[in-house]
């Protein structure tokens, strides 16, 4: 089937590589039979004599790759024997080449552009391999799409008379969707829409797609916010019937279940959170024992006593994964009756927790601890901002035991980053919207002592959790074997990135020991993370130590974790808005309470690699909705000048943060127009090819705002 666009009479091409794909494309057509070149060109009604010429390299070219083979003397035929191999395709960011990887774990195939078809990034393909040049990569091209990772896109629909098409960024998909009038679902000229691709072969230059959601017009909040979360694969409304069925759970809480748990209610206990949460999944309490130690109790909510395994609650929240912080809602990972109500940890309510509930010294140290299920009851709701208050003036509501949990965390604290942990506590950009969501101002959150306060709790009892599995004690001493767990791991720094990390930050003047034992090397980061703090390289140079880190991911093979210096840590105290830890509860329940035998590894580690890659693209559409609230906000100030600093270099421009608000834009390259400049990747740094002039990573430049670019989420700077 021919779209619309096709069907439009256009000028033939005849370049080298339009006539050498048309050649191709005829032998593949015509696979069992042999071919000299009067009759391939006399077939593709190439009639003059240049054009045959062209024929005849362009068989030469494909005998070269492989793809064609010669049968007799100037006869050939399609290469049907070639090798094959299968994998996912993977797109590097900075590089932009496309690569095979390879299923059987071999070594991975370059794919060019030319050689996509109609496959995008992450499809399991297959795809024929050309005989290998001396000095250069394994390159392919792709025969066949087996899986596609993505069908569908989010887009502008443009309508005409007789077809539509729904316009989608070239980043993701390299041609507009094509889409039938009678497939648009309501949808209208001009507005955000998701299609879903229903046929595309690489015959068609357009896939062939239907329209599944009509998000809204272009501009509003609520629209841009579900195509941010669409164009990730992370869904913006909940099912009626998932949300239905929390309805049907009761949030009486019978006497029995009471008796079955350590009864909690008369301890002092309270949260603190975010001025704007509504789902408290942590509380804390405190009391001084006649031993004179403090019991300090870590209560999670109980979600797992409400979500069964496989209810349909259950499978929602594990495809889900993770709840999605955007900069203006939260898509919750639980229904609302759940995260905010019945499981929510309110004030002066019978709630039911998890809990770790600690011994501890006046100098932190832990005596003992009790992993257990109990009953609390709040008795007071804080806020982050209140906290701090009684915090810093020793008055206020329980400041007595605040002011000591306050103490105990901060012992924590040093404790931990003496042994090595390191301390990223890195500003974070906020905007102040009203209430349609357009963005008045832009602030800096930063952490506070009530936050490490409930950080360090927190931390502990995920600590104490993880190695209370992972490392049990055995009968009289003797090793035990531990059963399968979901671990929070962080891996060590790769050598090669934190050495270029060191060479980078040298021309600030600052020096990182990069060998050595890794609480040296912690050390030592820590170090260089203090000595940047206001300075005006402070944010560029923490931004490159993050990357320089190995990501943190959920996995059953513990590995510790480096940035915490911890040997075993899990996640168990958030199951509101994460499903690892409702997996860590389930766990618990099973190997604690109920004596079970240990679950089945494999497919525990299926469940952790998921929800590792939910959580990316979580944070990837957090980052998504912050741009295009940046761009969204400097689009007011067109024609402003700015100091900033240069945050990111590539091929194709250089990206600018702006020092007064942490926006970032790009200075296309192309706008350099006083010379011919290269990208020097290694030196993060693009350099005049006449004049010797550099524009490096970190460099201080005055930018004006030129463009804004909603669609695109694009800010575009122009020198000053």
């Amino acid at each position: 089937m021919k779209t619309e666009k096709e069907k439009k009479p256009e000028k033939r091409r005849f370049t080298k590589e339009a006539i050498t794909k048309d050649v191709l494309n005829f032998f593949n057509e015509n696979s069992t039979k042999p071919f000299n070149y009067k009759q391939v060109s006399a077939a593709l009604g190439l009639k003059k004599s240049v054009m045959k010429e062209r024929v005849v390299d362009a068989m030469f070219d494909l005998e070269s790759a492989g793809k064609i083979q010669r049968i007799s003397a100037g006869k050939y035929k399609a290469n049907m024997r070639r090798q094959t191999v299968t994998g996912v395709l993977d797109r590097e960011s900075v590089a932009k080449k496309t690569y095979l990887i390879p299923d059987d774990g071999g070594e991975r195939v370059w794919i060019a552009e030319r050689s996509m078809g109609c496959a995008l990034n992450g499809d399991k393909v297959e795809v024929v391999l050309f005989p290998r040049r001396k000095g250069k990569e394994q390159e392919g091209e792709v025969v066949n799409v087996l899986e596609r990772k993505k069908t569908e896109f989010v887009g502008i629909l443009e309508v005409k008379p007789t077809f539509a098409f729904l316009n989608i960024d070239k980043k993701l998909l390299t041609h507009d969707m094509f889409i039938p009038l009678e497939k648009l679902n309501g949808g209208k000229d001009g507005q955000r829409c998701v299609g879903r691709i229903v046929e595309w072969s690489s015959k068609e230059k357009n896939p062939i797609g239907e329209i599944v959601a009509v998000l809204g017009d272009v501009g509003n909040n609520d629209a841009e916010m579900h195509a941010i979360l669409a164009e990730f694969g992370l869904p913006y409304s909940y099912p009626q019937e998932v949300e239905d069925a929390a309805n049907e759970i009761s949030d009486v809480i019978d006497a029995e279940e009471i008796a079955r748990r350590k009864d909690m209610r008369e301890v002092l206990t309270f949260t603190i959170d975010p001025r704007d949460a509504k789902d408290f999944d942590d509380a804390l309490s405190i009391r001084k024992l006649e031993s004179g130690l403090w019991e300090v109790g870590v209560h999670i909510a109980d979600v797992t006593h409400y979500v069964t395994p496989n209810s349909i609650i259950d499978k929602e929240a594990y495809k889900r994964a993770t709840s999605v912080y955007l900069v203006d809602r939260t898509i919750p990972m639980l229904p609302e009756r759940l995260c905010n109500n019945i499981c929510s940890l309110r004030p002066n309510e019978d709630k039911l927790a998890y809990s770790v509930v600690f011994q501890l010294d006046e100098f932190a140290e832990v005596k003992s601890y009790e992993i257990c299920r109990t009953v609390i009851n709040s008795n007071r709701r804080f806020t982050y901002e209140e906290a701090q208050a009684i915090i810093e003036s020793g008055e206020g509501d329980y400041a007595t035991e605040l002011l000591k949990l306050n103490e105990l965390a901060k012992i924590l604290r040093v404790k931990r980053f003496a042994k090595g942990a390191i301390a990223f506590d890195r500003v974070e950009v906020r905007f102040e919207i009203d209430e349609k969501g357009k963005p008045l101002s832009v602030y800096f959150k930063e952490a506070k002592e009530a936050n490490k306060l409930i950080e360090e709790f927190m931390l502990l009892a995920n600590k104490t959790v993880a190695s209370h599995i992972g490392k049990p004690k055995g009968v009289k001493g003797a090793k035990a074997k531990p059963k399968t767990f979901v671990y929070r791991v962080h891996d060590v720094p790769n050598p090669d990135k934190l050495e270029n990390f060191s060479t980078f930050i040298k021309r600030f003047g600052y020096k990182l020991k990069t060998t050595g034992k890794n609480q040296e090397v912690s050390s030592a980061i820590n170090n260089l993370l203090d000595q940047v703090v206001g300075k005006r390289e402070q944010n560029l140079i923490e931004t490159l130590a993050v990357r320089s880190m190995a990501k943190a991911t959920y996995t059953t093979e513990n590995i510790g974790h480096y940035g915490l210096a911890f040997d075993y840590y899990s996640h168990f105290t958030s199951p509101i808005r994460r499903y690892p830890d409702m997996m860590a509860h389930r766990l618990l329940t099973r190997y604690l309470f109920e004596e079970g035998h240990s679950v089945n590894k494999n497919e525990y580690e299926e469940y952790c690699e998921h929800s590792s890659d939910m959580e990316q693209l979580a944070a990837s559409a957090e980052r998504a909705s912050i741009k295009y609230k940046q761009v969204e906000y400097m689009s007011e100030r067109l024609g402003q000048v700015y100091d900033g600093v240069i945050s990111g270099v590539t091929d194709w421009g250089i990206y600018v943060e702006l020092n007064e608000n942490k926006c970032e834009g790009m200075i296309p390259i192309r706008c350099l127009d006083d010379d011919y400049y290269e990208f020097d990747e290694k030196n993060y740094c693009i350099v005049g090819r006449h004049t010797g002039k550099r524009y490096q990573l970190g460099d201080e430049l005055t930018v004006r705002i030129a463009k804004t670019d909603l669609v695109k989420k694009q800010l575009d700077f122009e020198l000053v």
